[in-house]
């Protein structure tokens, strides 16, 4: 018996004695963050913006299994925003739709969420309609069965079956008059239950997991009262994959007390605010590097493979691989190399090996 087959089911309960505790310490880092991040300059709280972002779009598409090109989120992200950023790529349509989707959340959290906003965002999640290889309905609630499965064909195990077709519009209806209503619910229990009670109701043929996340983190920015991102709670749900769907199962199935749920998404927030910490040093160090080197000549093959260390290079930087990324001659790519390490920007990694790798000062 699935949470959605009781009478009144989204009568959630909870125990507020535990969960008291927990929402004080995440309220009180939010605040803590928040405030460090007003005490930043206007540059560098875009950087902390564009970084959380481009994290939270990553990271909500690998749970799903869907790795993204991180330059191509980013430089979405960037242009939708209007933001001056070097080495801007260009993405694809379904980067750009997994973007779109994600800012309408955050940078127009106080505009109310309707059935043609998710429909909206459904759509751009999946332009072509379909999912891999499957046609999926697009845009419109399923009108099937839904269940959540795991493992190879003819063993899977059934986790989750979801409320019939014929359930969904009345259930979204009661759900988004709800989400919509003033309420003197906590803003952060309120993102808890909305991510719960959307994933129960399942009520898209596929996608259901990243639009839960773009309403969570909608409802943050509504307690947050700014569109501005400085956390990513995918990114830390992506850490806790195996917990998460855990506790997703194990509420599901249970009746309409949901403390578990709030024990899970609280502690699990609670880590993602206390990891944003990383993401603002990675930021100011940044900031400092180029501050340093403001009035530096630097080419733009120049800026654009330091950003790319300063972000966090994959394996070590040759000049091979400097000339394939930048597009440019061997003999190019080692002028520029070269250039920097006259600068005292580069040096070359004492490391050894076959060929010469290169690094950050």
């Amino acid at each position: 018996m699935y949470i959605h087959n009781h009478t009144n089911w989204t009568d959630f309960r909870w125990d507020n004695d535990k969960l008291l505790p927990l929402l004080g310490r995440v309220r009180y880092l939010q605040g803590k963050l928040l405030g460090q991040m007003e005490n930043l300059g206007f540059s560098l709280r875009e950087e902390a913006v564009l970084t959380t972002l481009t994290l939270d779009v990553l990271k909500s598409s690998e749970i799903e299994g869907e790795l993204l090109n991180p330059d191509q989120v980013r430089s979405s992200i960037a242009r939708r925003l209007g933001l001056d950023v070097a080495g801007l790529v260009n993405s694809p349509r379904n980067v750009d739709g997994i973007v779109e989707m994600m800012l309408d959340a955050t940078q127009r959290y106080n505009s109310p969420l309707t059935d043609e906003r998710l429909f909206g965002w459904h759509n751009a999640l999946f332009p072509s309609g379909f999912s891999g290889l499957y046609k999926i309905e697009v845009a419109k609630y399923r009108s099937g069965a839904m269940q959540v499965v795991s493992g190879a064909m003819g063993k899977e195990r059934v986790h989750y079956e979801a409320p019939d077709a014929v359930r969904v519009e009345p259930e979204m209806i009661k759900f988004l008059e709800w989400f919509n209503a003033g309420s003197n619910l906590d803003p952060v229990m309120k993102a808890a239950i909305a991510h719960f009670w959307f994933v129960a109701i399942h009520p898209f043929d596929d996608g259901n997991g990243r639009i839960a996340r773009a309403i969570t983190d909608m409802q943050l920015a509504r307690g947050d009262g700014s569109p501005q991102r400085f956390y990513s709670m995918s990114n830390q749900i992506l850490a806790e994959r195996k917990q998460y769907y855990e506790v997703l199962e194990k509420t599901q199935h249970g009746d309409s007390d949901i403390t578990a749920w709030f024990e899970w998404f609280l502690t699990c927030l609670e880590r993602a605010l206390i990891g944003s910490a990383e993401v603002l040093k990675s930021v100011l160090t940044k900031a400092k590097f180029w501050e340093q080197h403001s009035q530096t000549a630097l080419n733009d093959r120049q800026r654009l493979m330091l950003n790319k260390m300063l972000d966090g290079f994959d394996g070590k930087l040759t000049s091979s691989k400097w000339a394939k990324i930048t597009k440019s001659s061997p003999d190019t790519a080692l002028r520029d190399i070269n250039d920097l390490i006259a600068h005292g920007i580069l040096r070359k990694d004492d490391s050894g090996g076959r060929s010469t790798n290169y690094e950050l000062v």
